[in-house]
């Protein structure tokens, strides 16, 4: 009976760490908890999300990103104007101002995976890499989750401990 206390006690001090863990820094900014969602057979496009904080004083712009599993990547923008959802690609970037974040998120911005190797997968873990404006070059691991996964925006209240992989 001990030992189950222990280790669940162990557990839930690690877990945070663990969740918190999933973020990359670069500069003066930070890339928070990359996910994917896992793909059916066959599909040839995928989304990334996250989110980008910028803690400097000067504003940056992220203007590319490419991942090993797909042929390229492309920054989108989905929005609904009068009940109609539009996607557009952003091709001068999306920029990312001081003291702001910045939110990868279905039904917003976007990282959109375009002709995919191979299927995502629950549990996969995506190298990719973000080409900032200033910053330069950053790497990151996306962590693919169910096809319904969803996550909250930044700052809510579970926004540190949700359902990634470790």
């Amino acid at each position: 009976m001990f030992a189950k206390i222990a280790l669940t006690l162990s557990l839930l001090v690690a877990a945070p760490a663990l969740c918190a863990a999933h973020e990359f820094k670069a500069g003066d900014l930070t890339i928070g908890h990359p996910w994917s969602r896992a793909t059916p057979g066959g599909a040839k496009v995928g989304g990334g999300y996250l989110t980008i904080t910028n803690n400097g004083s000067a504003p940056d712009r992220l203007i590319s990103a490419t991942a090993a599993v797909a042929d390229h990547v492309e920054l989108h923008e989905m929005a609904t104007k009068d009940g109609v959802m539009t996607m557009r690609a952003m091709p001068k970037g999306v920029p990312v101002e001081p003291g702001k974040t910045v939110a990868f998120v279905p039904g917003g911005y976007h990282l959109m995976l375009m002709g995919l190797k191979a299927p995502l997968k629950e549990g996969d873990r995506i190298k990719a890499e973000l080409t900032f404006e200033k910053t330069g070059k950053v790497e990151v691991t996306i962590n693919v989750e169910g096809m319904g996964a969803q996550h909250p925006a930044p700052g809510g209240a579970d926004h540190d401990m949700h359902d990634h992989k470790m």
